[in-house]
């Protein structure tokens, strides 16, 4: 019951069991580990590496409870260097699964097998194995009925079970790293540098998007590299600090990143970084927490410090910031005048006959460049507020508003944002990002409830290079986009080809899409108060729709509010967000009073 107990606070997912059984064979000093999963580790978690091994004794030892060849001393605890210390990971994989070990050590001849079931040593017998071991953990949870109910899908799981892998794998590129899931290969990474290591695991286009970054101080060492501010996004997923090779989080040091990317970072984004410290180890206290992700520092404040100077001045020789003096804020930059340049007086034209009341006045041109030029005569005063004198009457619904006085001409475009006109009740201002997201949301439930989606084929087919996180999910939601009209193939190693996108998603290319359908799918892929299908509609309307910043015609904007208001619910987006507000009569005449 002990050992159940502790393992529900170290093992609380098949993730859990990959991240300490690899973690172990990186401390036996394997150079190559190979993870293999069966339902996403609910039904087998199997990991072998070419480590030191164990004898006989040693193999039958490591279960018991605080049993550890790595720490020999309590002072140890206070200059940890290896991945585990405390010698509960394989008691309490023990208490919940089957457990098989098979092991050898180098210099033995016959290596052993250890048979486990619930804390309970089944068998023990020698076996012919390779140096290094083998953990084969069968049926986690099995007697643990209610931790393994609340196991995520198996895709949740898989993508949590890659994320510890991929931590481990970063900080170790000189380790060579496969992962098998159902007999498909997932991904193989070969000995490399970090560089390489980041790029194998996040595609390509990443390669591009890196700026290095190292700085050597008394206090700490600093090396990595950093994502440049174009290529942030809005969720976390490329965001690892390590710790002599250990993967942390630490929410202080993060906001040093951000704050060194403030001037240049789009607005609601995360930055990428891969950041390393090294530090000594009796400076840094990892025993904390049972995930050893939470690490504290002696001297905090001075590496925060140390961090956000090296970010800055990494950001600054690549001209990713104005500059490093941030202390000139406010101070124009006057260009500097050429002195050998001769100045010359403006020369001004003046047309005596112009006269801008006269009907039949032509105007003149500025300039072969502009001589197919017209401006579109504006509005007279009169036409642009005919109908909106003598406005009286109760105020009705904005339906009804909005379609009764369907004056041409009357949409107002402030900001690029947002939409403003006249209703019989006063003003309507449409947000013209969320207008169109909750129209396209409709279109796409109607299309996956349908499962026939109108799909626009590409002239020439994408390919896309996915990490492994990312191409799960997409894996998950395949069947619903197929539904919504993309035609989407699977090449294996993490790439797909898109041959053809929904015709309401046309306006942006096939790879943008589904980048920034799976960032915003993965924003609120936890929420559990949004059904999955519902999740992937909004993820698509949302990565579809039009943006902030875009100009639109009259007859845009017309269009859009007509099929704004023959939706089933106009005033809220499908996460609940005003989509438009009123501006009664009353409220204009009462601030105008």
């Amino acid at each position: 019951v002990a050992n159940q107990i502790a393992a529900g606070e170290v093992i609380q997912r098949p993730a859990s069991v990959v991240k300490e059984l690899v973690e172990n064979a990186v401390d036996a000093g394997a150079s190559s580990i190979s993870v293999n999963l069966k339902d996403a580790g609910r039904t087998l978690i199997q990991v072998i590496d070419n480590g030191c091994g164990m004898s006989v004794t040693d193999a039958r030892m490591a279960f018991e409870r605080h049993s550890t060849s790595k720490i020999s001393k309590a002072q140890d605890l206070f200059a940890i260097q290896t991945m585990g210390f405390r010698g509960e990971a394989l008691a309490s994989i023990a208490a919940i699964a089957e457990v098989t070990l098979k092991t050898r050590r180098k210099e033995d001849e016959v290596g052993t097998q250890v048979d486990i079931n619930g804390s309970e040593v089944k068998s023990q017998e020698p076996v012919s194995c390779p140096p290094g071991c083998n953990f084969q953990v069968k049926n986690l949870f099995f007697n643990v009925p209610a931790r393994r109910k609340f196991l995520k899908s198996n895709s949740a799981e898989l993508k949590h079970a890659i994320n510890e892998l991929m931590r481990i794998a970063i900080a170790r590129p000189n380790i060579h790293f496969t992962l098998l899931h159902n007999g498909t290969d997932i991904f193989n990474l070969v000995e490399t540098n970090v560089k390489q290591r980041i790029v194998a695991l996040f595609g390509k286009a990443i390669n591009q998007n890196l700026i290095p970054i190292q700085t050597e101080t008394s206090i700490v060492n600093i090396k990595g590299f950093l994502g440049k501010p174009e290529a942030a996004r809005k969720t976390f997923g490329e965001q690892f600090f390590f710790v002599n090779g250990r993967y942390m989080r630490h929410p202080y040091f993060h906001k040093a990143i951000t704050e060194s990317y403030a001037s240049v970072l789009p607005p609601e984004t995360i930055p990428s970084y891969f950041i390393f410290f090294e530090s000594n180890p009796e400076c840094i206290d990892i025993n904390i927490h049972p995930t050893k992700t939470e690490i504290k520092f002696e001297d905090e404040r001075s590496v925060f410090q140390i961090l956000l100077a090296s970010t800055r001045e990494a950001l600054g020789k690549h001209n990713m910031v104005p500059s490093l003096d941030f202390d000139t804020k406010g101070i124009i930059d006057i260009p500097v005048f050429d002195k050998t340049r001769e100045a010359h007086n403006p020369e001004i034209e003046l047309q005596s006959g112009f006269n801008p009341f006269r009907e039949d006045y032509e105007r003149p041109t500025a300039g072969s460049d502009f001589q197919n030029y017209q401006r579109t005569r504006l509005p007279e005063w009169e036409e642009l507020y005919k109908g909106m004198k003598d406005i009286s009457g109760p105020v009705s619904s904005v339906q009804t508003d909005t379609h009764a006085d369907p004056g041409a001409g009357r949409f107002l475009q402030i900001k690029n944002r947002y939409i403003i006109t006249p209703v019989k009740s006063g003003l309507i201002i449409v947000d013209q990002r969320r207008a169109h997201e909750k129209i396209l949301f409709e279109k796409f439930m109607e299309s996956i409830n349908r499962q026939k989606g109108l799909s626009q084929k590409e002239l020439y087919p994408t390919t896309l290079e996915l990490n492994a996180s990312d191409h799960t999910v997409l894996m998950e939601i395949l069947d619903d986009l197929l539904d919504l009209g993309f035609d989407i193939r699977d090449l294996g190693n993490n790439a797909i080809v898109i041959n053809g996108c929904p015709a309401d998603a046309i306006l942006s290319e096939p790879k943008e899409v589904i980048d920034c359908l799976l960032e915003e799918y993965k924003q609120f892929q936890s929420d559990v108060k949004v059904k999955a299908k519902e999740k992937v509609a909004i993820s698509l309307a949302r990565a579809a729709c039009i943006g902030y910043n875009k100009p639109l015609t009259d007859l845009e904007m017309r269009e859009l509010i007509d099929n704004l208001f023959a939706c089933s619910n106009p005033g809220q987006t499908p996460l609940g967000k005003p989509v438009f507000t009123i501006l009664s009569m009353e409220d204009i005449e009462k601030k105008l009073s």
